[in-house]
């Protein structure tokens, strides 16, 4: 048995119907069921408890009726973060529950893999990690080039060093062109696991410089020397965050619908 295998974990799902580019997000249908149900089915085993954490009652009204555990959160929580450390607080305050370790998967990520939370989860057979999260590799132009695409850059024991919405390491003597063939690049796969003293802790920081330039409130945590471990996934998961986000995951479920066919 591994120091893991005692570890108490709560997979918390921050879920919010008021997104300013896509209202009532996690409701929309996708293939037949909400996105958030995707996402609920998705994390569901027995190795950690799953809760959907909100704010609204349509949410939660609809998450109970196919079965999952729900805890209110306040309206002002300014990011999923911030609604997991609530959520936590409420299950210690009302429910007696205690957990060594919460994984924060957001309710817009129905293509979740639970071999992808496993890992993170692993992370904490060391004592000494904090937090840990994932990272998928680059594979085009396109992706490096793009701010949508958050890059990290790794270090040698497998440790965050920086998150960047540009192409980072960025390689002098090479055109853009030619930076893949040249070394490996890494999209960070906005999954993170936390302790959840350290849960607690980042959230009561105040932002600092690097997170308000680059909007990453990961760059929060590292500017207040926390460590954040990075494990690699071979999938790049998608997530929905706007109205052709879902159709593109429509269009995905065929595709998989029709190659499963064959």
């Amino acid at each position: 048995m591994t120091l893991v295998d005692e570890l108490q974990v709560a997979v918390v799902i921050p879920a919010r119907y008021a997104s300013s580019r896509f209202p009532g997000k996690p409701l929309a249908m996708l293939g037949g069921k909400p996105v958030l149900r995707w996402v609920t089915e998705a994390v569901s085993t027995r190795e950690w408890d799953v809760f959907v954490a909100t704010d609204d009652i349509r949410i939660a009204d609809a998450a109970e009726g196919w079965g999952s555990n729900v805890v209110f959160t306040s309206d002002d929580c300014q990011s999923g973060t911030d609604r997991c450390a609530e959520a936590l607080r409420t299950l210690e305050r009302e429910e007696d529950l205690r957990y060594d370790v919460v994984v924060n998967v957001q309710g817009d990520e129905p293509f979740v893999d639970p071999v992808q939370l496993r890992a993170l989860v692993d992370c904490f057979d060391d004592p000494s990690v904090q937090i840990a999260t994932l990272a998928t590799p680059i594979r085009s132009v396109g992706e490096l080039m793009s701010p949508n695409n958050v890059k990290v850059v790794v270090g040698d024991r497998g440790q965050a060093l920086y998150f960047s919405r540009q192409p980072i390491p960025y390689r002098r003597d090479a055109e853009p062109e030619r930076w893949l063939d040249l070394g490996v690049y890494y999209k960070h796969v906005g999954v993170y696991a936390y302790r959840a003293s350290v849960l607690q802790a980042v959230c009561r920081l105040p932002q600092g410089a690097l997170e308000q330039a680059e909007r990453l409130e990961q760059l929060r945590w590292l500017a207040a020397g926390h460590s954040i471990a990075v494990r690699v996934t071979p999938r790049a998961n998608i997530g929905i965050d706007t109205p052709e986000d879902l159709a593109a995951a429509e269009a995905f479920i065929e595709q998989d619908k029709k190659k499963n066919e064959i």
